[in-house]
């Protein structure tokens, strides 16, 4: 197969696995914590990176920085997140995950990691290894084009 066949299977394999994840999403969806599912992802980065401005968040989670705000909101009013002074810019401040916050990411974590252990039961581990190493290869070749393209792209002009 060559590389415009196989980019096609995989584009109607990635459709087919988006669907997949929003039921799975729903599945997986903890509104007895306090805010929307996307919001509680924003939990992670602030887990594994430590306090971050809401726009440094947005550009990690490559989202819009309004709908992080927002989402930001949600975070803090669960107590699952503060804002906290950015100790090099006094006039901005940080999301910084709480004790709550990191309870929630381990039970996010866990149901996660239930599920895909669940999907994953009947494979022999050789296969699963092999999935993790080329899904983590084309993560990267695809985070490294996503790179190259939007340094080649110029910055739009304010209209």
């Amino acid at each position: 197969m060559d590389a415009a066949g196989g980019a096609s299977r995989l584009a109607d394999e990635l459709m087919r696995f988006f669907r997949l994840g929003a039921r799975a999403k729903g599945m997986l969806n903890r509104g007895d914590l306090g805010a929307e599912f996307s919001a509680l992802m924003l939990l992670f980065p602030l887990r594994f990176h430590g306090p971050m401005r809401v726009t440094d968040l947005a550009e990690a989670k490559q989202a819009d920085p309004s709908t992080v705000s927002r989402q930001a909101a949600q975070l803090v009013k669960a107590g699952l997140a503060r804002r906290e002074a950015d100790p090099e810019d006094g006039r901005a401040s940080r999301l910084a995950i709480t004790e709550e916050g990191l309870a929630a990411c381990r039970e996010l974590h866990d149901d996660r990691e239930a599920f895909l252990a669940a999907v994953l039961s009947n494979w022999p581990a050789e296969r699963v290894e092999a999935f993790i190493e080329l899904f983590t290869e084309f993560n990267s070749a695809a985070e490294a084009h996503l790179r190259s393209v939007a340094a080649a792209t110029p910055p739009r002009e304010n209209a």
